[in-house]
């Protein structure tokens, strides 16, 4: 009896390990941890949405502080910012920028170490004044000449900034070639907006890059998808053939769409031209001119086209789908998080997402 009884229970054992082989891996499959940066903007719709959603953020971007050419930096986040990051263990990481994007303004930083000087001298005392992480560098429509100048700009003050205990990334657009430039556009977008970032130079010298892969179309070019998933992979492949560590790269998803229309102005007359706009509100005109969304598989987004008396529009939709498939990039290349322009734009699907797919660093 008690052999038979000791034998029965060892089978009893052996079936449940079996099946908890089968039940526990799935039920606590690890999420991919991410580092969840967001960027938000001065406004109240921005602010709601980084109070509403301030536990799935790791960091947050504000984008409110510009440079002049002699290097005086101006801006201020919002108190209430400051006081719910603080509260909830959310890192501050504001931006600086060129404003406008202004090319010669910058240009004059770049040459001017007095000016560079200043400006490290500001960022070190703003951040220790407001407790910031750190800072991240959004310095764009820079010429392809004053590659080397932002580079070592860049390495310049991120010495400083590590040596006063402070973090720093840089904000880069992508490309996926050095010499593949086949058409004018191609040539104009390579000139002054992809090609002054040496990467690997970067990455090595901050803490991450933050790469920008959106803005694939916009106000300039045909309609097309907002960061389509062919090209953000050939973007992604040219960045990790540069040698840059994965764990070095956030990568940049976009939580805004976009609408082509036709338009007429005194200043410029009649063109095409295009806007980006928040979920909400391309969603509201495909529902509007009851157009039909259509989802493009290989692209991984919606888009919609309609009649508005005779003139052809089109919207390309970021929406929670779209936003699902391009979290998956970040297990498929071990990226070390996620960089989401902008706070206030999102389909509100996407939160609900992220807590499914991802587990958020802080």
């Amino acid at each position: 009896m008690n052999e038979d009884y000791h034998f029965f229970n060892t089978q009893i054992a052996f079936l449940l390990i079996f099946i908890a082989s089968y039940l526990v891996p799935q039920k606590a499959h690890a999420q991919t941890v991410s580092e969840n940066l967001f960027y938000m903007v001065d406004s109240e719709t921005s602010f709601q949405s980084f109070k509403n959603n301030i536990d799935q953020i790791s960091i947050i971007g504000p984008q409110v502080f510009s440079i002049n050419e002699h290097g005086v930096v101006w801006g201020e986040v919002d108190a209430r910012v400051l006081k719910l990051a603080k509260k909830h263990e959310v890192k501050v990481m504001p931006l600086v920028m060129n404003p406008g994007f202004d090319r010669e303004l910058f240009h004059k930083v770049l040459t001017n170490e007095e000016a560079q000087d200043r400006i490290i001298n500001y960022l070190i005392h703003l951040a220790q004044k407001y407790d910031f992480y750190g800072w991240q560098f959004d310095f764009e429509n820079v010429n392809v000449t004053d590659r080397d100048r932002l580079t070592a700009f860049y390495q310049k003050t991120a010495r400083t900034l590590h040596d006063e205990g402070l973090k720093i990334s840089i904000a880069v657009v992508p490309r996926d070639s050095d010499y593949d430039i086949p058409t004018s556009y191609h040539y104009f977008i390579f000139k002054d907006w992809r090609s002054p970032y040496d990467y690997k130079a970067l990455a090595e010298a901050g803490d991450f890059l933050s790469y920008m892969t959106y803005s694939q179309h916009t106000r300039r070019t045909t309609p097309g998808p907002v960061a389509g998933m062919p090209w953000m992979t050939h973007m992604i492949k040219f960045i990790l053939d540069q040698g840059v560590d994965p764990q070095k790269i956030s990568i940049g998803i976009p939580i805004y769409s976009y609408h082509w229309y036709s338009q007429y102005t005194e200043g410029q007359g009649a063109s095409a031209t295009a806007s980006g706009l928040s979920y909400q509100s391309t969603a509201g005109l495909i529902d509007r001119y009851d157009a039909k969304k259509v989802w493009l598989d290989d692209q991984k987004c919606y888009y919609a086209m309609w009649d508005h008396d005779g003139l052809f529009e089109y919207a390309f939709l970021e929406d929670q789908l779209s936003f699902k498939a391009r979290l998956e990039l970040l297990d498929q290349y071990d990226f070390r998080g996620i960089s989401v322009w902008r706070l206030g734009q999102e389909d509100p699907g996407i939160w609900d997402v992220l807590q499914k797919q991802v587990q958020t660093a802080h």
